[in-house]
């Protein structure tokens, strides 16, 4: 046996559509596209939603909701976590330190916790119960703006 006279095994392979090769193809002249309409042309692909003229589908379906295009989206850090640092004064850079809050979202406080020192602390936002619980035990609240 001979790497040279290896053939496949009779049937397994299927020659090509060799379309547009003249009549002795047996694809030739149309190509297998049919006389006229929108199928014979190079730009016959659709839309991938079109439906046959039929009412499509994401058109049937109700919308609903509503999509707020102005929305903050914030990175949440609590009372607890904040006060369980040990430092005085909180910047974002001692938050990321941390990894408390990672990559560029603004950063907001929330109140879940207890503060028992005065702190600094700067974030982007605080929620009302943060900021009366930091204000309470004497400390102040610094504004970041985005």
């Amino acid at each position: 046996m001979r790497l040279s006279s290896l053939r496949p095994t009779q049937g397994t392979n299927k020659r090509a559509k060799r379309r547009g090769c003249g009549p002795g193809s047996g694809h030739g002249k149309t190509s297998c596209r049919g006389h006229k309409g929108a199928g014979q042309h190079s730009s016959s692909a659709r839309d991938a939603r079109f439906e046959g003229g039929q009412m499509p589908l994401y058109r049937r379906v109700p919308k609903r909701g509503f999509h707020n295009l102005t929305r903050v989206e914030y990175q949440v850090v609590n009372v607890s976590d904040v006060a369980g640092l040990g430092a005085d004064s909180i910047t974002l850079d001692l938050l990321r330190q941390k990894r408390l809050v990672q990559g560029s979202l603004p950063v907001k406080l929330l109140g879940e916790g207890t503060v028992d020192k005065p702190l600094t602390v700067a974030c982007h936002a605080f929620s009302k119960s943060a900021r009366d619980k930091i204000e309470a035990a004497g400390g102040k609240l610094e504004v970041i703006k985005a």
